[in-house]
């Protein structure tokens, strides 16, 4: 199945099945992880054997190893169109060390291996957890093709990596009334985030039974009057997030907001 962007995206089937662990070579010592350099260690993770493969991708994402991007992307590539029926373990471990180590080159690679279609069936879950953790912005064909997938982990995970693609939209306002809670509440999020008002009844909703600096964040870029007394009541009852609100105040930067937010720093300093 092609991955462009022009074509329909097939994240959820395909066929294969993971390749026999080749038997490891006669005398083949262990590779201990800690004990390898940074480079002896990139070397060995594209071609390491399901018994070292954990070690040294956890290496790589302890040490914060960027210069173990590529390597841990080609590990990934090696086992690209298996997986259909069960977690590939070296994906999973490639992709964990990818989020540990962060950053704009991990990120990417994390949104290469799911625009290319390499990580599939059960390991999908992982890598797009993986790339709402980085921070990843997906092609626009390919986060419509996750928004529709019927794992509500995955389509949770693709409404924070739905960037500002308007075909995303119609999809995301669907999904404000998604039977799973988690899905309903990130897309509340992602639409606030980008001053779409049909989030504020559910976000203005979830201010009031659960908030969260997420939630605070998201509904600033939405928030009418009654938003943002919500936050500022939020910011003198709940300490863990006055900062949150305070921040969601300042950035709204009208005059009622910037009134609520300097009478709740008078009351934090009385």
């Amino acid at each position: 199945m092609s991955g462009g962007y022009g074509q329909q995206l097939d994240l959820f089937g395909g066929a294969g099945q993971r390749p026999d662990e080749p038997a490891p070579a006669v005398g083949r010592p262990r590779l201990i992880a800690p004990r390898l350099d940074d480079a002896a260690l990139v070397a060995a993770i594209p071609s390491a054997s399901l018994g070292d493969c954990r070690d040294l991708t956890a290496e790589a994402g302890r040490r914060r190893l960027a210069a173990a991007i590529p390597a841990l992307e080609a590990l990934c590539r090696r086992f690209r169109s298996f997986g259909i029926d069960e977690e590939i373990p070296e994906q999973a471990a490639a992709i964990e060390a990818l989020a540990m180590i962060g950053g704009r080159e991990a990120a990417q690679a994390v949104m290469r291996l799911i625009a290319g279609q390499v990580v599939q069936g059960p390991g999908l879950k992982a890598a797009v957890a993986a790339a709402a953790l980085l921070g990843v912005s997906l092609p626009g064909s390919v986060a419509v093709a996750l928004l529709r997938h019927p794992a509500p982990e995955i389509r949770a995970g693709a409404c924070r990596c739905a960037g500002r693609a308007p075909a995303a939209i119609p999809l995301l306002v669907e999904l404000l009334d998604d039977t799973d809670h988690v899905v309903a509440m990130e897309a509340a999020c992602a639409l606030g985030r980008w001053g779409r008002h049909e989030a504020r009844p559910l976000l203005l909703r979830l201010l009031r039974e659960q908030p969260w600096a997420a939630i605070i964040d998201a509904v600033s870029g939405v928030a009418d009057e009654e938003c943002l007394v919500l936050i500022g009541r939020i910011a003198q009852q709940e300490p863990h997030l006055a900062d949150a609100a305070l921040a969601a105040l300042e950035a709204d930067g009208s005059p009622r907001a910037m009134t609520i937010a300097a009478t709740v720093r008078r009351s934090q300093q009385a």
